[in-house]
């Protein structure tokens, strides 16, 4: 979900520019620098201490040990965003009967979260780039949190649905938890902590299924939210004790005050010599360019529209999988149990990344440019078919003990849908950063936007789409119907592997980055210096 990466999930590895002040950090910039990148004397007098001097006093500067743990406490906290989405479905049927309303009704809490999650993850992007990671995420949990209590205590059905509201709206998701990557590696270095936050993206959405079968069997409603709050008060105390600032510009301010105590007066952070904070023009441009970006960009738009078709599936199951499992006479429990293949596809997904990572770092060290950006779909190309085939697999395996299918088949076909929704999260947003550069977090944008959207719109559609298909294949037709669009979006897939490079030539904002690119590369050899560092930063 929400995913990772404009100051989005994801909203991932924001590389910025002075026209993207989105909030997934200054990746372009933290490779080494130009000498104009020194310490600089304004026409003020003041002098300006810069990232390059100070980099060993930034997140780059952490040890090893202390970055996976930061981003472990951040895989928490997106876990726990994206399980407050997933869970709620085993609250619809206790909420029709303590409420006298629909089933149709009860799932309006499920589309409005995730409606408002999706505009809420960029609503919060400029402001961490501004006031920094920490507080603002601090914010964003409790805010979430708070939420959680009315809820759990609602007297009536019509709270919820506000209060969900309201709690999807304060949910900052990736637009700062997978910004954080680009403040603690290097552009070359990022792509395995991104894949590892792109797990707790998806991971979160597939658990809720599994917790929520026990809090629905064994527990009142009320308690579906109280252990919302307590994950996500779990996960906000983690985040306050274990996780520091990692926002440069916060940073540096604290180092140029930490110099001005020692001795040396005329030292400033780049936010305190701002002659105000962000204005107003500035956040309603990086909230407008995602919009932009999914409207005139084919990459962005059709690589979003497959993303979150992929992200819709999973909350489609969730309500398709009690009819498809009830055959076998699965209770409450097992249903929930019947998730934990998805769980395991993902992991394999994950783990699958690895080789291909490992080799494109190793290419890059060597030579910078030789990789175009298309090299980032090549293990998609062969992990995309599996959506279609799982689901046509699944379909058909809903024919039931009836036909003597065991219950094992349809588990089997899940996670090869997980493997596939996994793969395109991945390697989609993957692109784009390679593909944008600058802009890479408003393209990701658009994907997260279209993820969290879709879904929520699924939670409406899924289960009358499930019970109203005619036919005596009532359970059959309608995965079979979402088999054929998955093999449909998936084409532009194989378009952009081919043919992205003739495509991008056509992208506003990719020749924009190709012009920076070809200029910095210029410069590069004219100073002596290493002529790929800019493409080497853009492609990571």
């Amino acid at each position: 979900m929400a995913d990772t990466t404009n100051g989005n999930s994801e909203k991932l590895v924001q590389i910025s520019s002075p026209s993207d002040n989105s909030d997934l950090g200054c990746a372009k910039h933290r490779q080494p620098r130009k000498e104009s990148d020194s310490e600089s004397t304004r026409e003020d007098g003041k002098i300006e201490i810069k990232e390059a001097d100070n980099l060993d006093k930034l997140g780059f500067g952490f040890p090893t040990w202390k970055k996976w743990t930061i981003l472990t406490v951040i895989f928490a906290v997106q876990v726990s965003m994206n399980f407050n989405t997933s869970v709620y479905p085993n609250v619809v049927i206790p909420l029709t009967k303590a409420f006298q309303i629909s089933g149709q009704a009860a799932r309006v809490g499920q589309m409005i979260f995730l409606v408002a999650y999706a505009f809420g993850s960029e609503l919060w992007a400029p402001w961490s780039e501004d006031f920094g990671r920490w507080p603002i995420l601090q914010l964003s949990l409790f805010l979430v949190n708070i939420w959680q209590i009315p809820c759990a205590l609602a007297p009536n059905y019509g709270t919820i649905v506000v209060c969900r509201f309201l709690g999807g709206l304060s949910s900052a998701g990736g637009s700062v938890t997978l910004g954080m990557v680009a403040d603690m590696w290097q552009a070359d270095e990022q792509q395995y902590a991104v894949a590892y936050v792109v797990l707790s993206s998806v991971g979160g959405s597939s658990i809720g299924p599994v917790v929520g079968a026990f809090i629905q069997r064994y527990l009142s409603w009320h308690w579906n939210f109280w252990i919302q709050l307590i994950f996500g008060g779990a996960v906000q105390l983690l985040h306050f004790v274990l996780v520091p600032e990692t926002r440069a510009t916060i940073m540096l301010d604290r180092e140029a005050k930490r110099r001005r105590k020692a001795g040396e007066a005329n030292i400033w952070g780049p936010n305190e010599l701002k002659e105000s904070r962000i204005t107003m023009k500035e956040v309603l441009k990086i909230w407008s360019r995602p919009f932009e970006m999914f409207v005139r960009e084919p990459i962005v738009l059709c690589l979003s529209l497959l993303s979150g078709f992929s992200d819709a599936l999973i909350f489609t199951f969730l309500e398709s999988f009690q009819p498809v499992y009830e055959q076998w006479n699965f209770g409450i429990i097992a249903i929930g149990l019947a998730f934990l293949p998805i769980n395991i596809g993902y992991i394999i997904a994950w783990f699958s990344f690895f080789p291909f990572i490992h080799r494109h770092r190793k290419i890059r060290r060597r030579d910078p440019d030789a990789l175009q950006p298309e090299a980032r779909l090549y293990w998609l190309l062969w992990t995309a078919p599996l959506e279609t085939l799982g689901l046509f697999g699944f379909a058909w395996a809903s024919l039931g003990p009836s036909r003597n299918v065991h219950w094992i088949a349809p588990m089997i076909f899940s996670a090869l849908i997980a493997i596939a929704n996994y793969s395109i999260y991945m390697a989609t947003i993957d692109y784009m950063i390679a593909s944008y550069g600058p802009y890479s977090a408003s393209a990701t944008g658009g994907n997260a936007l279209a993820r969290d959207f879709l879904a929520g719109i699924a939670a409406m559609y899924s289960t009358p789409f499930y019970e109203n298909v005619p036919g005596p294949h009532t359970l059959e037709y309608p995965t079979t119907i979402l088999a054929c669009l998955a093999f449909l979006v998936t084409i532009p897939i194989y378009v952009f592997y081919w043919k992205g490079p003739i495509i991008r030539e056509r992208s506003k904002f990719a020749q924009i980055l190709a012009s920076d690119r070809k200029k910095n590369m210029g410069a590069g050899e004219s100073k002596g210096g290493r002529a790929g560092d800019v493409g080497e930063k853009a492609e990571a």
